[in-house]
């Protein structure tokens, strides 16, 4: 197959779906990319799937990754952490990896309270996670979803914290990369881990106190790590400590 790429359109009862051919040869875990549309919303929602292209699906841990904030580029899902994405999906984990933000979309608001005027944007995120999650329940029944883990670096951080708050039932574990507005759940279910850097601090009440982290489980890690040097941008080092501290926090009952 040449390097043009070939698409395919689906049409299913909630909206249409655009299926991409990939040169494996660049994206080596790379399962598929699809562009679904949420036909409720009328929202285009790109996705990459990650997994082992020579190994069933059956019973495997199912992870959602959100990206942080890139300037509405369009392809942060893709580009911006294909180091975590590709390494966990090497371990054996079932990764989707959803784009939030289209160039279309209005830039990400700067004012305060950012709790505030970020909200549209974040509720816009959990929307796109819920759909994508029911697509994917559809589509990868095999896959074990009760084991649902999300994970989200930043503004992708903030989005994933919202939906455990509104559906706590639905996940596992939720594992956030420095998000630095929404108030971590205090729950011993979903269990919370987070990654915290070294020159951002989060805003009052995101991180819970010693007392809540001890009563719930809550596992508050801080780095040496900047905060934009948790995407690609980090350094080998960086990579390995930031992988290794995630597929730990994958692997705790």
């Amino acid at each position: 197959m040449k390097k043009s790429l070939i698409i395919i359109i689906l049409f299913s009862l909630l909206g249409c779906k655009s299926k991409i051919a990939i040169d494996h040869s660049n994206h080596k875990y790379l399962l598929a990319l699809e562009k679904y549309t949420d036909s409720s919303r009328n929202r285009l929602i790109p996705v990459a799937i990650y997994g082992h292209l020579d190994k069933k699906l059956v019973n495997k841990t199912p992870i959602i990754f959100s990206h942080g904030y890139g300037g509405n580029k369009g392809d942060e899902y893709i580009e911006d952490y294909t180091y975590l994405l590709e390494t966990l999906a090497s371990k054996g984990y079932f990764v989707i990896s959803i784009q939030h933000e289209l160039d279309t979309d209005e830039l990400l608001a700067m004012d305060e309270p950012l709790k505030v005027t970020r909200m549209p944007n974040w509720k816009r995120g959990s929307e796109n996670i819920g759909f994508v999650l029911n697509k994917m329940k559809e589509e990868y029944s095999s896959v074990n979803f009760d084991k649902l883990v999300l994970i989200g670096h930043s503004n992708g951080g903030d989005i994933s914290v919202l939906f455990a708050h509104q559906h706590p039932e639905l996940i596992h574990k939720l594992i956030a990369m420095d998000n630095r507005r929404m108030d971590l759940p205090r729950t011993s279910k979903p269990k919370v881990y987070t990654l915290r850097s070294s020159d951002y601090p989060a805003d009052e009440g995101v991180l819970p106190s010693g007392e809540e982290q001890k009563k719930f489980g809550i596992t508050v890690q801080f780095t040496d790590i900047k905060h934009s040097s948790m995407d690609n941008d980090a350094n080998e080092e960086e990579r390995k400590y930031l992988t290794s501290k995630i597929l730990a926090y994958l692997n705790e009952n």
